[in-house]
Formats: structure tokens, sequence, C-alpha cells
């Protein structure tokens, strides 16, 4: 846009031509001032038409408004503002099929009074607003404040520069409103604020008005001036920075000081080479790789790949053995401190480290810790690296179902690297560290692969001396490392990788094991955690016995632990609200500390009643003890329900239990029960039950505790209180060897039973327990059903 050259003379003639009705023609992009030239565009068979009309009709003048509210489909119908500029056509410099381009010169203001009906386009008959020159001296000082605004904008927005010069310089107090529309047609402003300015009948407003707008648009050129040169700042001083550094690393070049980068990487390269021992595989790629390093360039992308990869190679421990520790008493003294009780176990362990100290190597043995959760397999492996002298890794491959995590990616892969074992001897930087696997008997298998399958070269001495990882895809030494492994349980570890390992089962705590645990370990690790001290709170030897049997029964001591931590947590809280007394917690007030106890009491029933008995199972969280009752329902139609969630083996167990408690009472031979007990099972239908009926169960072991519950039934004669029983029976009333004694002996003590019926062929397996597990307990030992009925059917 540029000042019109027409003078004052010219522009008196030209509005005494204007016409009281003009055709109006809407603007989207914003209004346009009077007194300018202005280049205009539009694009619709309707505005080519009312252009042609005001030249034809309205001698070139047409009025441009701007919309208020615009219509898509039809500008015609939009929303209008009530003021807009006439304009005179003085060129139309392009006309085409559907668009128009002109040139127009702003004339004056106007504002509408009324549509003129039964116009076929758009026609306002309006009221001009004609300006005469006023030159008060309140006019003529905002003009100079607006000039020198001009002057401020113009030197923090050089963009302007030349526009903003011919301005200043053709400023003129004698005709001041086309100097404040020229000003207003370059301002930035929203439009809606531009339409405003437009509005503004009064020139002294005007000059108010557009002042205000220009110290806005200042401040906003200002503070884009502030961020331009910031950034400016910024880039120039990385630049020079860059340059300086390219500078200096040229200089240093040319001096010998420093090589460039690729001969820095290659050169740290084969100075670890020559301090570790490559197989002769390993050295044979690792040249083959160094010299098509020293081919690529920087920055291809094999290039990164390459430089990765001989990384890889080379940071492995090639060579590099920590020294075991030859001290087997040692190896004891940190057993005992780490762990409480568990004899048998540290006596196995003592005897498998005395073997690696002798023989300098593991001999292909794995051992596998299985035992319920919290009974301390992971810190086992840790001391038994500690034994050694040996460096330490552990992970897990609970849920595992991808093989490359453990043997690796092929390089092929984009973001391609080494399996667990080989990432475990980078970290350990030794190539006989001790290995924990752990939750081996919950990895998984899926189409992406089988981890379980990929473990069996890891794991079998025959085959882990040339372990061939698909990354590095050389074979590496595993032989050395003593693999330690967890799991709670057997049962879902496959078969050809159990046959690898050598089992150590871990058994649950009784109470009097957990105690001292509590106190040697449990309650001093939590004081210090916990920034306490035996002066702040004191836990009793009572209150450690009721925590232990009312809320933390399982067979080892997590959940023992989470309640000590949960009393340190409120003891700060009671010293952080300002108690300065000792706490001291004992059986009476372990309640409000942890709430209503969780185990009330395992004896469902007070009173003895025929066709109940009580079980002892094994599960992976320990042994338990299991009611089973049974119930019968007079009907001509005989048979046996089952319920409680029961397993396949369970339920084989219960038909077979069934199947023999019917045949012995039909064959009674000595004729000494009645009629109606031998045809019991014909006249009813007997419901044989588990509770706890939402936690699955299955096993062998409840064969005679069912048979005992339906001979119990059909004889009404109850079960001696204080008697708990496991054994498989078969339909020839033979009584089968069980396993889990041990756990199933802490399941009795820890709620109270002291009488037991074993399988007469567990005798051995009961008395190779420890004393402290045996005392107090009477074990009788049956062979057949009928030793059973002896022992536990009340006379």
């Amino acid at each position: 846009m540029t000042s019109t050259n027409n003078n004052s003379t010219d522009l008196v003639n030209i509005r005494d031509l204007l016409p009281e009705d003009i055709p109006i023609l809407p603007l989207v992009i914003r209004p346009i001032f009077p007194n300018i030239l202005t280049p205009i565009a539009f694009t619709g068979e309707d505005f080519l038409q009312a252009i042609k009309d005001a030249e034809e009709h309205y001698n070139g003048f047409i009025g441009l408004v701007f919309v208020k509210d615009i219509d898509d489909n039809d500008y015609f119908n939009s929303t209008l503002y009530d003021v807009g500029t006439v304009v005179k056509i003085n060129k139309v410099t392009s006309i085409s099929q559907d668009s128009v381009q002109a040139i127009v010169f702003g004339v004056e203001r106007f504002k509408k009074k009324k549509v003129v009906p039964g116009n076929s386009r758009l026609c306002w008959k309006v009221k001009y607003n004609k300006e005469n020159a006023d030159s008060s001296i309140e006019l003529k000082a905002y003009m100079l404040a607006i000039m020198t605004s001009l002057k401020e904008i113009f030197e923090v927005n050089p963009i302007l520069k030349e526009e903003l010069k011919l301005l200043v310089s053709q400023a003129s107090y004698d005709h001041p409103s086309i100097f404040i529309d020229f000003v207003s047609s370059m301002l930035k402003a929203e439009a809606k604020d531009l339409q405003e300015l437009l509005e503004e009948f009064n020139i002294v407003n005007r000059s108010q008005r557009l002042l205000t707008m220009l110290k806005k648009e200042l401040e906003i050129s200002q503070l884009q001036a502030k961020i331009s040169k910031q950034i400016e700042d910024k880039v120039s001083k990385q630049q020079k920075e860059y340059f300086l550094r390219e500078q200096l690393k040229l200089i240093k070049q040319e001096l010998g000081l420093e090589k460039d980068e690729k001969s820095a990487v290659i050169d740290k390269i084969v100075d670890k080479i020559n301090h570790i021992h490559l197989s002769p595989e390993a050295e044979k790629i690792v040249d083959e790789q160094l010299e098509k390093l020293s081919l690529l360039d920087q920055g291809s992308p094999e290039y990164h790949v390459a430089r990765t990869y001989i990384e890889s190679i080379v940071e492995l421990p090639w060579g590099v053995f920590s020294k075991d520790r030859l001290d087997i008493k040692k190896a004891k003294t940190i057993l005992d401190r780490d762990h409480y009780g568990l004899e048998d176990i540290k006596n196995s362990i003592l005897e498998f480290v005395s073997t690696v100290i002798k023989t300098g190597n593991v001999n292909g043995s794995i051992l596998c810790l299985v035992g319920p959760p919290g009974v301390g397999k992971t810190s086992i492996g840790k001391s038994i690296a500690e034994s050694l002298n040996r460096k330490f890794y552990r992970f897990s491959v609970g849920g595992m179902v991808d093989e490359a995590e453990i043997k690796g990616h092929r390089r092929t892969y984009i973001g391609a690297m080494p399996g667990k074992i080989i990432q475990a001897l980078k970290l350990v930087q030794t190539s006989n560290p001790v290995i924990m696997i752990d939750e081996i008997d919950k990895i998984g298998n899926s189409f992406r692969g089988d981890p379980a399958s990929a473990l069996l070269e890891v794991l079998d001495p025959e085959q882990n001396k040339d372990f061939l990882d698909h990354y590095l895809d050389i074979r590496y030494d595993l032989s050395k490392i003593l693999f330690v492994t967890t799991a709670n349980q057997l049962d879902t570890i496959p078969r050809p990788l159990l046959d690898r390992m050598e089992i150590i089962h871990l058994s649950g705590y009784i109470l009097e094991e957990k105690l001292q645990i509590a106190q040697k370990y449990l309650i001093p690790q939590q004081l210090k955690a916990h920034a306490l001290d035996n002066k702040e709170i004191t836990i009793s030897k009572n209150a450690l016995k009721f925590i232990i049997d009312k809320y933390a029964r399982e067979a080892g001591v997590r959940t023992l632990d989470k309640c000590i931590r949960k009393i340190m947590r409120k003891v700060n809280l009671k010293i952080a609200e300002g108690n300065k007394e000792k706490v001291r917690i004992n059986e009476n007030n372990v309640e409000s500390y942890l709430g209503a106890p969780i185990f009330t009491t395992e004896e469902l029933y007070q009173n003895e009643i025929p066709g109940v008995t009580l079980g002892l199972a094994w599960t992976s969280m320990g042994g338990a003890t299991l009611y089973i009752e049974a119930a019968s329902i007079s009907n001509k139609e005989s048979g046996l329900k089952l319920t409680g969630q029961l397993g396949d083996v369970m339920k084989e167990s219960a038909e077979i239990a069934y199947s023999y408690i019917r045949s012995l009472l039909a064959k009674d031979a000595t004729a000494t029960l009645p009629t109606e007990t031998k045809e019991f099972f014909d006249k009813n239908r007997v419901h044989l039950h588990v509770p706890e009926g939402a936690t699955p169960k299955d096993g062998p072991s409840a064969g005679i505790t069912m048979a005992l519950a339906l001979y119990s039934l059909a004889t009404n004669t109850p079960i001696r209180k204080g008697i708990a029983m496991t054994g498989e029976l078969t339909l020839t009333g033979k009584v089968l060897p069980i396993g889990g004694v041990r756990e199933k002996t802490i399941a009795a003590r820890r709620v109270g039973i002291f009488e037991l019926l074993l399988p007469k062929d567990n005798k051995k397996d009961f008395d190779r327990l420890p004393d402290f597990l045996k005392t107090g307990i009477t074990v009788n030992y049956v062979d057949y059903f009928t030793d059973v009925i002896n022992y536990a059917i009340k006379k």
C-alpha cells in the first residue's frame, strides 16, 4: 500500500461525486481505510458483476465493509459491520471468468442508514463522514506522539524502515486525517481492532486510539527483537564454538597431539585387545571387523554397527577370573550371619562350595533352590557368591517368552544386543561369577520362542563350554560360571532343564524360627531403614509371636517383614506429630498398629462331627492344613458329588476313596456293622466338599483324608480331635508315601496340631527332620487304611 498523490482539491472533487446509494462488497481479511491506494481481489460471479455495476452505474464507486459473522456458503448473506469505506475504482488490473483484481482508492468513511430494497445485489443508503482539517493543539500533540512512536518502532523493526521514513518525512499537520489513516493501514493489529479504529469518526479520539495501538505494537516489536537477539546470540555462540573446536582439532592433528575420532576409536580398541586374551576365533573376527571399520565413513550407519559389535566383543572378560576364597570356615560364617536355621541347606551348600574350592571348577553342577516365597532363596545365592569371593549377578526369567533374551538377537535386527548371560559377563568383568536365574519355574513359552530350551545350552556343562550367542556369533566358555536357579515349585520346570540341576529344597519356617529371624534380622534392618533406635521403640517377644500367628502365617517371612515395616512407619508418624515417649509394642496394642488379625483360627470345628477330617497339604507357598467335609442326602440314586475347585488328581482320589469305603463296608466279614451302615451308600447320595471353594486344589496326598471322612460319615462316628493326616490311597486300601513331609509338619505345628498320621514309608523322611520340628509331635505310621481307622476313629 502506498499513499495517494492526489492533492486536497482532487479529494474534494471526488467526494462531491459520492452517491447516496452504493453497492456493498463484504471484506473477510481486514477493513480498508480512506485516503489509501489499495489493491483488492475477489473470486466469484457475484463479486465480478458487482465491480462491473459499480463502473457502469455508480461512477466507479463501491462500498467495502468488514464481515462480523461470515457465511461460508454465501458471503453476501454474512453479517456486516455498519461502518465501511467507500472506494473509487482506479484500475481493473485483471479479470477472468470468476475472479477480478483491481486497484482502488479509499475516499471516505460511511455509516449504513438502511438497505436499499429491490436491488438484485446488496445496496445500502449511507451517510458519509466528511472530515475537515483540524489544527487544534491537542491533535498536534497526538500527531507528534504518533510520529515519536513510529520512530521507536523503526528502531526495533527495520522491515518498515523505508515506509516509515517516507511517512515521517511527508507528515503534515494540514491533513492529519490522511496521516492517521495511512498509519492505521500499516498496523499489524487484529482486524476487529482496526474496525473499531475505522468506526471512530472523531479525529481526536481516533488519534488517541491509534496512539494506544502503536504503543502496543511497539511492545510486541521490542519483545520480538529481544527474542530474535537471544536466538541469534545463541546460534552465533554455537557457531563460534564449533569453528573454534574444528580449528583446534586441526591444529592438534597437525602438531601430532591428537588423532581424528576414527583413529582414536581404533587405537582404543587395539589397546584393549592387547590387555585381554581373545580366543583364536574371536581374534580373527575382531581383526576382520577392525579392517572393515577403518574403511567405513564415520557418518555411515554400518560404521556404528561395526563399532558397537567390536566393542561388545573386546569389553567381555576374556581370560579374566576372580580368585576363589579357599576358606570353608569363612563360608560357614557368612551363611550363619545371613541366615537363621536351615542347617541341612547350609550343609548342602558348604559341601558344594568345598568341592568348588578343592577342584577349582563347578564340575557341571547347577544348584536349584526350591521353596515358598520369602524363605531366602535369593539371599542364599548372594551368600554363596560372597563365600567364594565371586561377583554376583541376578536376573529373572519369570514370564520371559523370547529366547533372544538368553541367546541374543541376530545382528540383522535394528537395536540388536547380546543375551542376558553375555550382558552379565560384560557387567561383572569376570568369567567365573555366580549368576542367579530367578523364577525359573515361571519361564514362558510362545510363538516368539522357547527360552527354556535356550537355557539348556547355558546350563548344560557339556554345551556351555562353547556357548554361542547369536549377536556375538563367537563361542564363549561359560563352564566356569556357577549358576544358581530359584523356583517355587518343580512341576512347571521343563524336565530336560530340571535334569541338569541339583535340587535343594528350602521349606518354610515355624513360629520359633520366625521369632528368631525377626529379632536378629528383620527388626534391626527396619530400625536402620526408618532411622529409629531401641530408645524410641521396642517390640516385645509376645507381640512378635502374636504378629506371626495372627498376621504372618505364610511359609516365608516377607509378610512378617511388611508388618514390622508398617509398625515402624506408624511410630515415625507419632514422632513427627510430637510424641517424645518411647513406643512399646506388646500383645495388647498390636492391633492398633496392624488392624484386626487376618487369621483367627484354622480350627473351624470346636466339636467332633462325623464326616469331617483334617488333612495336610503341600502348595507352592509351603505347607497348609485342609479340612474335608462329607454329608449325605437320602436318595434312591446313590452317587458322589464333589465341590471345592478340585483338580483332576484330587477328583480321582475322591472317587478311589468312595469306591474303596463302599467296598469296605459292603464286605464286612465280621458282621459287626449294622445293616443300615452297610447299605448307607445304596440309600444315600454323598457330597464331598473341601472348604475355601475359591482356592484351586490338587495333589495325590488327600486319599486317606477323604476316605476317612466318608467312613466317619457312613458309620456316624467322629474323628478324634487334634489329629491330622496325609497319604495316598489305592483301591485295595494300601497307603502310599507322599512328599513334602517337612512342609506338612510345619503346617501342623503352626495351627497347634501335634498328632499326625503318615504313610509307613515316610518314616525315614520324618526321622531326617531337625529335632526342633519333631519335638512334641506324635506320629502314627499307617500301612493300610484299617490302620488309619484304628488310630483316628474315636472308640
